[in-house]
Order: structure tokens, then C-alpha cells, then sequence
């Protein structure tokens, strides 16, 4: 005689009450984190015993003390959350947790050797880059500022080096040369997740043999900040194109027109063949607002002044007819 699907799922949860969980704490702060917090949460062989993620930090204008998204999720599901100004300091409360498996996915601290030697498992980690290429923390910026045509995530046994640990899975996506950076932000964590519970399976039951990283294949990149996202027009107009995609929305792409800080938001996609002016001057052309590069020119989208709301071109321009003939710097 069959059984109904709601009593095959009552034996299931009977079956796990009296299986041992997997004791596992998770560790992750952004949005990026959150997908793959909720696949455990969802998965009915874990037991989450701890949270870590990054303090509580002043946001907006108005300096707003707000809590980290994966804080957020976790306390909606009840979870105790440890948000310690430096993890070093944790290693007695780990060990009391008695953790199976650490699972880090973008926590932004170094995890030092002390905690990754407390797990029965060891410490796993979701990576957005198909190590060994792009270690470190602008993953998801390089592949799109390099123009690649794939990226994708790695989840990856984690050792005392950045990013250096054995692979124990790897998933890919295909890159158009159209992506953002959140476009390529949404899709990682969406997959990272989507492969992050069953390799962790695979992994306990011994069913994966971890792949040393060929060291001779890894790059590394540098952390961002505000400043890198000033724009050269001196480049070619392709690394400018895709470096306004890559920095959207963080840390932005700007130039300065005198005095005067303007955000460039989006620009075309298509490249025009035109080299008549000095590097960052700004013209137009079939009426639409562009800048001259150091080879090849840019149509812009949307830009935004100072302090301003994020206008298109034609906005822009009716309120700033002077700015045709300005250089950008």
C-alpha cells in the first residue's frame, strides 16, 4: 500500500529525529550570503548551531546603525548570531559549539588557523571565481572588467592561504559582455547555493576527492575602494565600458567637470568608432550625449551630479546645456 506524500515526509522528519544532525556554523555578512544560509536552513539533515557575521555598522546619510543581512535572516529563523569585532577571539566558543563543518561564504575576515582546526570536517568555503583564477575579495568584479566569457563559483576546502584550499566542486556561467556587476553578483549566489548542499553531502560521504589548486593558473585581486572607481578616458573606450559595468552599483565609476564630481551610472553598450577629440571631452553625437576616449568614444546613459538624483542623458542635458565641449577628468 502507498503512502501519501504528507506521510512519507512525517517518516522522513521521524527517520531524522533520531539521526544525528550535522552540527554546522555558518559564516557570511552580505546579501551574496544569503542563499546559501538558507539552503541549510532548509536542508533537514543540519543543524545550524551559530552565526557569524560582521557588526552592525552606520548606513546612508543619516548614519543608521543596521544590521547585516545575514543577521537579518538568521534571527527570522531563530538562530544564535555572534558578531565579534575580531574572530580570533572566538576560538573557546567554537570549540563549545562543537561544530561538524564551518561553511563561509563571504564573511570578509580572515579565518586563522586556531578556528579552522576546531571542526570534526574542517572549514568549507564558497568562492565566486573558478579558482585559482581571481583569489581574494573583487571576485566578481575581475571576470567582467577583464572581459572573460565565463565566470562562476568554487566551493572549496579552506586552508591558512587566501583562497588557496583543495576545490571540491566548481559551477559556471556564461558571460555576454553585457552583465553588471550585480547581474553577475545574483547569479553566483544563486549558484553557489544551488551546489552548496550537495557537495557538502558528497563531501562527508566521502564521495569527492578534493583537487589540489595548479598554482601556476592563480591570480589574485586587490580589495576595491572609492577611488578606484575614478575614470581614466585616456583607456580605450572597451575597458571603460566594461569598468562601468563591473564597479555597478560599488564602488561606482566617476570623473570630475571642473569642480564638479559626476557619477557615470550606465553607458552603451556599443562602442563608437570616433577619434576626434582630446580624451574625456564630451560631445554629441545622433544626439546623444558621448565622451571621447583614448581610442574609440562612449555613449552615456545615465550619470548623476553630486548629491543629485540619477538622471538619463537627455535629462541631464536639458538642464546642463554647457556641458557639451567639457572635458571629463
Amino acid at each position: 500500500m502507498s503512502t501519501t506524500p504528507t506521510k512519507d515526509k512525517e517518516i522522513i522528519n521521524r527517520a531524522l529525529q533520531t539521526t544525528k544532525k550535522i552540527r554546522i556554523i555558518f559564516m557570511g555578512t552580505p546579501e551574496f550570503s544569503l542563499p546559501g544560509l538558507r539552503s541549510l536552513i532548509e536542508a533537514l539533515e543540519v543543524e545550524i548551531v551559530g552565526v557569524y557575521t560582521q557588526t552592525d555598522k552606520p548606513v546612508g546619510r543619516k548614519q543608521v546603525l543596521t544590521p547585516p543581512p545575514v543577521k537579518i535572516l538568521a534571527l527570522e529563523h531563530n538562530l544564535t548570531v555572534f558578531q565579534p569585532e575580531k574572530i580570533k577571539t572566538e576560538v573557546e566558543t567554537i570549540k563549545n559549539l562543537q561544530p561538524d563543518l564551518i561553511i563561509v561564504i563571504a564573511y570578509g575576515k580572515i579565518i586563522p588557523q586556531a578556528i579552522l582546526d576546531i571542526p570534526t570536517h574542517g572549514c568549507l568555503n564558497v568562492h565566486a571565481s573558478l579558482l585559482p583564477k581571481y583569489r581574494g575579495a573583487a571576485c566578481l568584479n575581475a571576470p567582467i572588467l577583464n572581459g572573460d566569457s565565463e565566470t562562476g563559483v568554487t566551493v572549496m576546502q579552506m586552508e591558512a592561504g587566501l583562497d588557496t584550499g583543495p576545490i571540491l566542486r566548481q559551477a559556471k556561467i556564461k558571460l555576454t559582455g553585457q552583465e553588471t556587476l550585480a547581474d553577475v553578483h545574483d547569479q553566483l549566489s544563486l549558484l553557489g547555493a544551488k551546489i552548496l548542499w550537495p557537495t557538502v553531502k558528497d563531501f562527508l560521504d566521502g564521495k569527492i576527492t578534493p583537487l589540489t589548486q595548479d598554482e601556476s593558473l592563480a591570480s589574485y585581486i586587490k580589495t576595491l575602494n572609492k577611488g578606484d572607481g575614478q575614470i581614466d578616458w585616456a583607456k580605450p573606450a572597451v575597458e571603460i565600458e566594461r569598468m562601468v559595468r563591473a564597479y555597478n552599483p560599488w564602488p561606482g565609476t566617476y570623473s570630475a567637470s571642473g569642480q564638479q564630481i559626476i557619477k557615470i551610472i550606465a553607458v552603451a553598450n556599443k562602442i563608437l568608432p570616433i577619434n576626434n577629440g582630446r580624451a574625456g571631452q564630451i560631445f554629441l553625437s545622433d544626439q546623444q550625449l558621448a565622451v571621447q576616449c583614448g581610442q574609440d568614444a562612449l555613449v552615456i546613459l545615465k550619470l548623476q551630479t553630486e548629491g543629485g538624483k540619477i538622471m538619463t542623458a537627455a535629462e541631464f542635458l536639458r538642464g546642463h546645456q554647457d556641458f557639451v565641449g567639457k572635458i571629463l577628468k
